[in-house]
């Protein structure tokens, strides 16, 4: 019987293992709600500020543009997305100072949330997400 019995507890254990194992794996692949996500672009001079979208846990969201930071709508299930925003507002921020807004970089602000709109899927390509629609968008993890 004591055979038996190391041979049944060392499939316990792998079998534990393996779920253990196999629920990382599905957490990684979850999206990264609750984070700060920045698009992998080239700052526009003068300023270094690249556009983020933040998505918390029940679909709000935040998307910091090259100017202007509005508020919108993110629904995820498996490896579909739509975000949906509120208009651009006609104001600049107060903390933008004259001139870092510049025309090209005031058009990029409606680019780029024309770009998000039209996602239609998502997914991880390492630390990567990737945004997939009529224009692919790359963003990774703020390391702050």
């Amino acid at each position: 019987m004591v055979p038996f019995r190391l041979t049944a507890s060392r499939y316990g254990f792998a079998c534990g293992l393996l779920l253990l194992l196999s629920g990382s794996v599905i957490a990684a692949d979850s999206f990264p709600f609750d984070q700060t996500l920045m698009l992998e672009i080239k700052p526009m001079p003068p300023v270094k500020r690249v556009p983020i979208l933040i998505v918390e846990q029940n679909g709000d969201a935040t998307i910091g543009l090259w100017c202007k930071t509005v508020r919108g709508r993110v629904d995820v299930t498996d490896a579909a997305i739509h975000i949906e925003s509120n208009p651009l507002p006609e104001v600049l921020p107060q903390y933008m100072a004259s001139g870092q807004c510049t025309d090209e970089r005031m058009k990029a602000d409606q680019d780029t949330l024309d770009a998000l709109k039209q996602v239609t899927g998502w997914r991880r390509k390492g630390r990567m997400i990737l945004l997939e629609g009529a224009t692919a968008m790359k963003f990774r993890p703020s390391d702050n």
